[in-house]
């Protein structure tokens, strides 16, 4: 039997952050456990790398106002490397309907101190040249959001946290949580050997639920798969790494080597654990409407694709905070765990060794909001 003060389950880049701060929080023996041979080769490894401040709802903008800076400045803060681009989100809308409540949206990240601008169809050629924007009626860019390397973060944060300490073990894969009556007691693994610790924390990605489930506790979560294409150069390529999303499709992209990264969501989108790219769904509906949003695309010839998970909530917001005793949620990003890590790690360390958050108050998103009737609601889920 091993013991550890907190024992975290998932080695991505959300699980990577919260060793690291609780370490810096003085939790005490900290030992984090991925199933895979290696960190960050799960959700993480398959995401796009956005970061944005650009969201619907007050709390996700919020979340990033204090996440971004911990991002951006993580390689002077730290002293490890970070690949950042910031050079924008841009969201394209192309009815008057939806275009009043981006402008609402828009309004309200600026209120709380985010910079977003309002531009037209003509700025929006002149900024991403080739864009087909006959029937944009408005769009918005936050200049200060940006991609970068998701498997960077990951591992910088890991190297962080040994340094401090953390013992991170890779190749063990949990298989249920340990209680002790009403409370959470440790976690044992697929080898049999059991690990007592005096907080969980359920870092599992797509596969919290399962998790979560062997202590008797429900998450409302589903894996969602994603498809994502990679082409090689092509004539007409954005210069910028800009990441371009056609907000009635889903569909984005931006500049990835020299070619483009792109992806987009679907209508029958089903829960699946299945991460083998949908070739179909990539050859009838994304790239027909790569080529509708970005024309000179067509050219592109497709270098690479893979499948990653989303894990999804009803209301497209994360689960944070303590589920029962001794069990603390870090899950449900919808798609927007990367960007959100650092300040997800940051929170859970000072809910584990305060008692409660301090730098953003998430008290909105804990595991009985569902139970209570008071979902809060994204609406700018890309």
């Amino acid at each position: 039997m091993r013991t550890a003060d907190v024992l975290i389950v998932g080695g991505g880049c959300v699980g990577a952050s919260v060793a690291y701060h609780l370490a810096a929080a003085g939790a005490g023996s900290v030992l984090l456990l991925e199933r895979a041979e290696d960190l960050g080769t799960g959700s993480t490894a398959a995401a796009a790398g956005g970061f944005r401040h650009q969201f619907g709802s007050e709390i996700n903008v919020r979340l990033s106002l204090a996440s971004i800076p911990m991002l951006t400045g993580f390689e002077d803060e730290h002293g490890l490397p970070l690949d950042v681009h910031r050079d924008g989100y841009l969201l394209l809308v192309r009815d008057e309907g939806s275009w009043e409540g981006f402008r609402a949206a828009a309004e309200m990240q600026r209120s709380l101190g985010a910079r977003v601008d309002l531009l037209t169809a003509a700025e929006v050629s002149e900024l991403i040249p080739g864009l087909r924007v006959d029937d944009v009626v408005g769009a918005t860019f936050g200049p200060d959001d940006g991609i970068a390397d998701t498997s960077g973060l990951t591992q910088g944060y890991a190297t962080l946290a040994r340094r401090a300490g953390v013992e991170v073990v890779t190749g063990v894969e949990v298989v249920g949580l340990l209680t002790d009556g009403d409370r959470v007691v440790g976690a044992g693994t697929a080898a049999g050997e059991e690990i007592r610790a005096g907080a969980v924390v359920n870092a599992a990605g797509p596969w919290a639920g399962e998790l979560a489930a062997t202590a008797g506790v429900e998450l409302p979560l589903e894996p969602i798969p994603r498809n994502v294409v990679v082409t090689g150069p092509f004539p007409g390529a954005p210069a910028r790494r800009t990441l371009v999303a056609d907000t009635p499709t889903s569909f984005y992209f931006h500049r990835e080597g020299p070619g483009v990264l792109m992806g987009m969501g679907s209508p029958d989108e089903r829960p699946s654990f299945d991460t083998t790219v949908d070739q179909t769904f990539v050859a009838e509906e994304l790239l027909p409407t790569a080529m509708r949003v970005f024309p000179p695309i067509e050219e592109a010839g497709i270098e690479g694709s893979w499948c990653g998970l989303y894990e999804m909530t009803p209301d497209r917001h994360p689960i944070l905070g303590e589920a029962v005793p001794g069990l603390y949620l870090a899950n449900g990003f919808s798609g927007h765990g990367f960007q959100h890590s650092p300040i997800v790690g940051k929170l859970l360390a000072e809910m584990i060794v305060d008692g409660a958050a301090s730098t953003v108050d998430v008290s909105s998103l804990s595991l009985d909001r569902f139970e209570r009737g008071r979902p809060v609601v994204e609406t700018h889920v890309i």
